[in-house]
């Protein structure tokens, strides 16, 4: 049985990248998708793409960071056509700490859906606290076909509004928190084809292991957590999650590797 992490910063593990995919690797995960949210962090990931066959990039500014936008777009721009790349963001509406205007927010966002358009790339979203305006955005621009809730943090009816612009979910060590009962009943209702599992790393580490830093060696905790609240056996859990990361994110497919 093996894992796919559909969204992790290695970037910035303790002990560095190339030792976090190595123990990743050992613990089953397959594949890891590296995740940008400004342009040294974008740049970092594409770095690490290329060093590593098992490894995709995505290039993003994350709302925190939308402020400098003007500032961050043309090196965003120019990596997003590297090879390995295969998304755009992190990129949506965080309204918990605000560290960038809400215009600001939205106009990042704006621009980073024109360019996976333009380029034909997954969308990667952070929506933190901000739903109406997340799907209002979305509704104006239209979704990418290929588009990802990343650490999905809402409930049923936030859910069920995602899956009818045809995105997927992503579900972090937030699944495994004891609070997080919406969480688990959002998941409940998403097709097991629509739905990826990620760390998040080095943030939100799964149960029981909360408290130290995260990494994708992890990702295996989430998934059983998430297969919990689906009710499903672990395997297919992981098979299905591999498929669907591999569908959308480009990752290498374990199920069809011979």
């Amino acid at each position: 049985m093996v894992w796919v992490d559909s969204h992790c910063h290695v970037q910035w593990v303790e002990g560095g990248a190339d030792a976090a995919l190595d123990r990743g690797r050992e613990a089953g995960v397959a594949a890891f998708v590296v995740v940008g949210t400004d342009g040294a962090s974008s740049n970092e990931a594409v770095e690490i793409a290329a060093r590593h066959g098992d490894v995709r990039a995505t290039v993003g500014l994350h709302p925190h960071e939308a402020s400098s936008l003007h500032h961050e777009w043309p090196l965003l721009r120019e990596l997003a056509n590297e090879p390995g790349v295969v998304a755009i963001g992190e990129t949506g509406f965080d309204y918990h700490y605000e560290h960038s205007g809400r215009d600001e927010q939205e106009t990042a966002f704006r621009e980073q859906i024109r360019l996976a358009h333009e380029l034909d790339r997954a969308l990667v979203i952070h929506s933190r606290e901000a739903w109406d305006d997340t799907f209002r955005v979305l509704r104006d621009e239209g979704p990418p076909p290929r588009t990802v809730f990343h650490c999905f943090t809402g409930g049923p009816p936030e859910a069920e509004r995602a899956l009818e612009l045809g995105a997927c979910l992503s579900f972090s060590g937030i699944i495994s928190f004891k609070g997080a009962d919406d969480v688990r009943a959002a998941a409940a209702r998403c097709p097991i084809d629509r739905i990826l599992v990620e760390t998040d790393a080095p943030y939100l580490t799964p149960a029981p292991h909360r408290g130290k830093e995260n990494e994708p060696a992890l990702v295996g905790l989430v998934g059983e957590a998430l297969a919990g609240a689906l009710g499903r056996p672990i395997d297919e859990v992981a098979a299905a999650t591999a498929a669907t990361t591999a569908r959308v994110l480009e990752t290498p497919d374990p199920g069809r590797v011979a």
